[in-house]
């Protein structure tokens, strides 16, 4: 696989950091908590610049996780000072419905109620199994296999 190359998340030419630095140093510190780093964005208005933080666990995310980690990354981030103007530090969860963007994502769902698209189809089940390059759908007590290569799109589903 190529490294694609990243441009600077913020637009001071003087700032060195890129993302994936940033990204980097987050997901460190991160796993020293028992955390692994989702995601990073950052949003620039006229009022205000925020820096959300998307992480995640195997046991997934709750409210007093975000706290925690708000309150120990604060400092951090401030030492790091990776964003030269000021801004918010928001720190969330990626949500009921994430999408599973590895295969080791999608190997630590088996057993979960998910989404997939396809180049040609859509579908809902329950990820019986994955080996890398099948997965095993149980849609209504059938048995679905998928090639892997061929999912545009995998992610954690609600039933309803």
């Amino acid at each position: 696989m190529s490294e694609r190359v990243i441009p600077s998340l913020f637009n001071d030419k003087e700032q060195k950091m890129n993302i994936e630095d940033l990204k980097k140093k987050i997901d460190v510190f991160l796993k020293n908590m028992d955390y692994s780093l989702y995601d990073i964005k950052y949003k620039e208005s006229k009022k205000n610049n925020i820096l959300t933080i998307f992480i995640d666990s195997k046991h997934g995310i709750t409210i007093d996780d975000c706290v925690k980690v708000t309150n120990e990354l604060n400092p951090y981030l401030d030492e790091l000072d990776p964003i030269p103007n000021e801004y918010f530090l928001e720190v969330s969860s990626p949500g009921a419905e994430k999408e599973l963007r590895s295969s080791e994502d999608v190997k630590n769902a088996v057993g979960k109620y998910v989404y997939i698209e396809t180049y040609e189809q859509k579908f809902k089940g329950y990820l019986e199994q994955f080996d890398d390059f099948e997965i095993v759908l149980n849609i209504k007590n059938k048995k679905i296999k998928i090639n892997y290569e061929e999912v545009n799109l995998i992610r954690l589903a609600i039933k309803f």
